[in-house]
């Protein structure tokens, strides 16, 4: 028995880095399925029992054949996690429309194309469980990273729009806002902006991706049946004082 048995999920941007260990620890908890959807190949997968898909998740004729063909192989979809994001960090002043499109579509669009894709399915079945990935920079502000920050606050209160309004439906949506998480997305990230993050760490230490996975598998499963329209942080006491 595990904690997904039966469960049918799709997570995007999970090539590699926390998606991927939400992917893994997905499958470890007995899922029927684990679909990874990413615009990035996936390596080391000869051992993975997850089904790994290329797809650009700003594009909604995308989202649509994924979906589609996940419900056609499985009968339902159970759980999506909207994980997918890029972070550019220039500040207002040298945000261009380019760099803002850009992070706006990845960050942000994808998360309305995924839950409008998925939503129909969840709703007919009366039951699912959405969890966006959102960041610490959802809820407090932060110098530079504009856009970002522009995308990842707006997660918030985008899921709490759909928990309040398919509530009634069976379908629950969370937001979760990881901290200084150790992932390829931030590898290249300036030492200097680390070690600032580090020491304003409660637990003075950055995270790792299986800490953000087991979040996440709370609240895309049954344990979390009475949870909805809430944003769980994972951020090792950074915002606590």
């Amino acid at each position: 028995m595990g904690r997904l048995d039966d469960k049918v999920a799709l997570i995007t941007g999970a090539a590699r880095g926390q998606g991927r260990e939400m992917a893994e620890l997905f499958m470890r908890e007995n899922a029927s399925a684990v679909y990874s959807a990413d615009v990035l190949e996936a390596a080391d997968t000869q051992d993975s029992a997850v089904n790994f898909l290329q797809m650009d998740v700003t594009r909604a004729d995308q989202w649509t054949s994924v979906v589609d063909r996940i419900v056609a192989d499985h009968g339902h979809i159970d759980i999506l996690i909207n994980n997918a994001a890029i972070c550019l960090y220039e500040p207002i002043l040298e945000t261009t429309d380019d760099i803002y499109d850009r992070v706006l579509d990845v960050d942000l669009k994808s998360i309305f194309y995924g839950m409008k894709t998925v939503l129909p399915h969840m709703i007919r079945a009366k039951k699912g469980s959405i969890v966006n990935v959102s960041s610490i920079w959802g809820l407090a502000g932060v110098p530079s990273s504009y856009a970002y920050q522009a995308a990842k606050g707006a997660i918030l209160n985008v899921s709490k729009n759909v928990a309040a309004t398919h509530g009634k439906d069976g379908v629950r949506c969370n937001s979760l806002h990881p901290g200084y998480i150790l992932s390829p997305m931030n590898e290249h990230q300036d030492p200097e902006i680390n070690a600032a993050l580090i020491a304003g760490t409660v637990l003075g230490r950055p995270g790792v991706p299986i800490e953000t996975a087991y979040a996440a598998l709370f609240l895309a499963s049954d344990e979390a049946s009475y949870v909805t329209g809430t944003s769980l942080v994972v951020d090792g006491g950074y915002l606590a004082p």
